[in-house]
């Protein structure tokens, strides 16, 4: 049996996020959903602070799945704080957005982003689009081991 994987999925869209747990609840994958209604919810998950004080640090996501248009604090500014921390650097990070703009795109990218994904706004695709989402950062993408990542600090 495979072990559970943790998904964060940062959306402030209530009707996403809807759309996303129910697709991955179809899944082959097994996973938890933890989810960040805003960027400041999202990085203080991550970094263990705020509401999530005391989250043991050391159970990362396998994934984050990122919109940017959030509230509070921005999907690049997440993007851009992961990247900077040597704990949270090496965890894939999926845009998962309806932004059309290239500057986004290239924003995300340059800040070390490994997918962009627009959503797909018939149900069926986005559906289709989440699942192989689950699929592909879930089951067969490779990640460094936790063990090789260094302590937060």
């Amino acid at each position: 049996m495979k072990r559970s994987r943790l998904i964060l999925l940062v959306e402030d869209n209530p009707d996403d996020v809807e759309l996303t747990l129910k697709a991955f609840e179809r899944s082959p994958v097994p996973s938890q959903i933890v989810v960040a209604s805003d960027g400041e919810e999202a990085l203080d998950f991550l970094f263990a602070r705020g509401l999530h004080a005391g989250r043991d640090v050391t159970h990362v996501p396998d994934v984050v799945l990122l919109d940017l248009k959030l509230p509070k604090v921005d999907g690049i500014e997440v993007l851009r704080q992961m990247r900077a921390d040597a704990h949270t650097r090496h965890i894939p990070v999926v845009i998962l957005t309806s932004s059309r703009e290239q500057r986004d795109l290239v924003a995300t990218y340059d800040l070390g982003a490994n997918s962009y994904v627009q959503k797909p706004v018939d149900f069926g695709e986005f559906m289709a689009a989440a699942h192989q989402i689950g699929v592909y950062w879930l089951d067969v993408n490779q990640v460094p081991p936790l063990g090789t990542l260094p302590e937060p600090g």
